[in-house]
């Protein structure tokens, strides 16, 4: 049931429009996946895949599926082929437009859509800090950053009024989803329906103006912010990105393409609309195929030179010397061909690599400081589940593909062994090519080692 008052409102600000947009909530929703181009090509994919459609249109590696396609229950998604998104939101990452070798902060990251579009248009090249305040949150955005097998990764658990404090000046692109109201959602959340209040509405437009000021400090000269909601109303979207940019002069809206079905923003939803609002994008349910989002491209004046580094109070990571981590070395050079390379850390007995120049984890609430290699053991090294899904078979030594209808399939997704043969040791295990866990084969068993916290009931 839709809250009367949003029901008031959205009638006075669409008009003749608004019939068209209270039928859309009649419709079934619409569902998209985004294909994972460091697992695989639209090409090859599409060859294998059961349930591609249409693709999104704002989103290259974006398709749309039906709902009797299932892609979540299928052993792809547990390989990290693809990530399953609404349409409409994977437009504010396209729009920031991520480059590979770019320092690029996330700064309201979970549960990990935009992270993992921003990642895959990095190419593994460069930095990406995902960050989510809410604990609970922080830890599905690092299991979804895992289950992608991004290597350049780091997953912070802060404020953004703590990151001001260590970053200055320092990235080059930042993505802003914001916390709000949440009316683009109501149609697949009915949750999102009953928390809704005017009320909150103004407070979550206080509170974006915040997190947006956050961001702009932290944004190198010539940066580009792209600021989004998930919500319709115009003190949360018009009215902040306004508020923000006659606070920060320093920064101006860009004119970015609209695709099929996109509006442009609205500058008569709000008193004193900044320069060229009409620049901002509107996505509206009744005009495309998707829930409903606004997002608005923002660049700070100014240019700095290549060699430019920014200003990071922690300094960088320093890596662990070989003798501190020959374990995991001995355990290379038997099994890995090609292993990640970059600044190596551990926190207690697990091993990390991250990107080089990342910056020094002193002080912050981290949960994944870079790719998690594994466990440092006494005498010996055990790979984690995240290098596993990092790997292809042509880096490792030993690996066993699985054709997707082999009944082993689900056996090891469910955390049973099986019988093989090969020589002894460890196993990267692959569907169709796809890597999804690692196994240990001896005496003609392969030992699971998926992670019991993930295993599959079929």
């Amino acid at each position: 049931m839709l809250p009367e008052q949003f029901l008031d409102r959205m009638k006075q600000m669409l008009g003749d429009e608004f019939p068209a947009f209270l039928e859309s909530y009649e419709q079934e929703k619409y569902q998209a996946l985004r294909i994972n181009p460091q697992k695989a090509t639209i090409a090859s994919f599409m060859e294998k895949s059961p349930f591609l459609r249409k693709p999104v249109p704002w989103e290259k590696n974006g398709f749309y599926y039906d709902r009797e396609d299932a892609p979540g229950k299928h052993p792809y998604h547990a390989a990290g082929v693809y990530y399953i998104q609404e349409p409409s939101a994977m437009a504010p990452a396209a729009y920031l437009d991520a480059q590979p070798g770019e320092r690029i902060l996330d700064l309201c990251a979970a549960p990990g859509g935009k992270s993992t579009q921003i990642a895959a248009a990095m190419g593994g090249e460069g930095l990406l800090i995902s960050n989510e305040i809410h604990p609970t949150r922080v830890k599905i955005l690092s299991e979804n950053i895992e289950r992608m097998g991004i290597r350049n990764g780091m997953v912070l658990n802060e404020s953004p009024q703590s990151l001001k404090k260590i970053f200055e000046a320092y990235f080059d692109r930042i993505m802003v989803d914001a916390p709000c109201s949440g009316e683009g959602m109501f149609r697949k959340n009915t949750d999102a329906c009953e928390e809704w209040s005017l009320e909150n509405v103004e407070n979550c437009a206080m509170r974006q103006q915040e997190i947006l000021t956050c961001a702009a400090s932290m944004l190198r000269p010539g940066g580009r912010i792209v600021y989004s909601t998930c919500t319709f109303a115009p003190e949360e979207n018009e009215g902040t990105v306004s508020h923000f940019l006659e606070e920060h002069p320093e920064f101006h809206m860009v004119e970015a393409p609209l695709y099929e079905g996109m509006s442009p923003a609205r500058p008569n939803w709000t008193n004193q609309p900044a320069k060229n609002l009409q620049f901002a994008i509107r996505l509206f349910p009744h005009k495309l195929q998707g829930e409903g989002h606004f997002l608005a491209v923002l660049e700070k004046d100014g240019k700095v030179s290549k060699e430019y580094k920014g200003y990071c109070a922690n300094g960088p990571q320093k890596s662990l010397s070989e003798k501190d981590i020959w374990e995991y070395l001995d355990f290379c050079k038997e099994n890995i061909k090609k292993a990640p390379q970059g600044i190596y850390l551990k926190f207690g007995d697990q091993l990390y690599v991250a990107p080089e120049g990342m910056p020094s984890t002193r002080g912050m609430k981290v949960l994944r400081p870079g790719l998690h290699l594994g466990t440092m053991k006494k005498n010996r090294f055990e790979p984690s589940h995240a290098l596993a899904l990092a790997l292809s078979a042509d880096e490792v030594v030993h690996s066993m593909d699985l054709p997707v209808e082999d009944p082993r399939v689900q056996a090891y997704l469910n955390g049973q062994t099986f019988s093989a043969e090969g020589e002894k040791g460890w196993y990267l295990i692959t569907v169709d090519g796809y890597s999804i866990g690692w196994g240990k084969l001896a005496g003609g068993v392969m030992k699971n080692h998926y992670p019991k916290g993930l295993r599959i009931q079929y």
